[in-house]
């Protein structure tokens, strides 16, 4: 890893094109990840494979994603060639919750108790032992959490005294449609979900299919309100 002036680098890749993002972080660190899960992160695998062939690759296994997921996740390992890590829950805590509560509690109290252990703390051992990670977050897939986002930043929901963590967001500025023209322009894999009307994708019984017209986290925690529908992965996102 170089040396390197955060704001300095916010200005050079401010609205820069998702390749220079990508090919930036990728010189800057060598221990660098992609977050896999939606469609955006295949586009960043896509791109990220023509940089480098070893980038290293990550996804999130809930235990609860649906059957076409674990299918999709699959595809993609063979289509690039690629290891994908999948990093699970920490059992003892799953099991408690499980125990306590059930396999649905999020119906009652709110989603952020089961993300936070089937995501948020997988994720956080995870970037633990990374300098720079990746994410397809997008400012469109949330007007209340994601307009204030940089192209560069350090990751204060992951950083600790002794670790500076940084986070890479290439596809910041892109819409949904853009997503989807790379994805038919240059075969992308894609979760088969995406054709039964599934945009956004989580865990099974926390995402469902969204009418015409609909915001695409509006398939996402159905049941609370806009402002809540951060699972913590971006908890950086959310104002105090």
């Amino acid at each position: 890893m170089t040396t390197f002036n955060i704001e300095q680098l916010q200005t050079e890749l401010a609205q820069k094109n998702p390749r220079i993002v990508l090919k930036k972080a990728l010189e800057l660190f060598d221990n660098i990840a992609i977050s896999f899960s939606g469609a955006e992160d295949v586009v960043l695998i896509d791109m990220a494979v023509a940089i480098r062939k070893d980038i290293q690759v990550f996804s999130l296994d809930t235990g609860r994603l649906h059957p076409e997921t674990y299918r999709f996740i699959e595809k993609v390992r063979k289509h690039y060639q690629i290891d994908i890590e999948l990093l699970t829950p920490d059992r003892d805590v799953l099991d408690s919750l499980v125990k306590k509560k059930g396999l649905f509690s999020f119906y009652e109290d709110g989603h952020q108790e089961c993300c936070g252990i089937r995501k948020v703390e997988p994720l956080k051992r995870k970037l633990a032992h990374l300098d720079a990670w990746i994410t397809g977050q997008r400012k469109d897939q949330s007007l209340d959490t994601r307009q204030d986002i940089p192209e560069v930043q350090i990751d204060t929901a992951f950083s600790t005294a002794e670790h500076r963590l940084v986070k890479f967001n290439p596809l910041l500025n892109w819409s949904s449609a853009q997503v989807w023209d790379y994805i038919e322009a240059y075969q992308v894999p894609y979760n088969e979900l995406h054709e039964r009307g599934f945009i956004s994708i989580g865990c099974e019984p926390c995402t469902r299919a969204v009418l015409p017209n609909q915001h695409e986290r509006a398939g996402r925690w159905w049941w609370e309100s806009g402002a809540k529908k951060e699972c913590g992965l971006h908890a950086g996102n959310l104002k105090k």
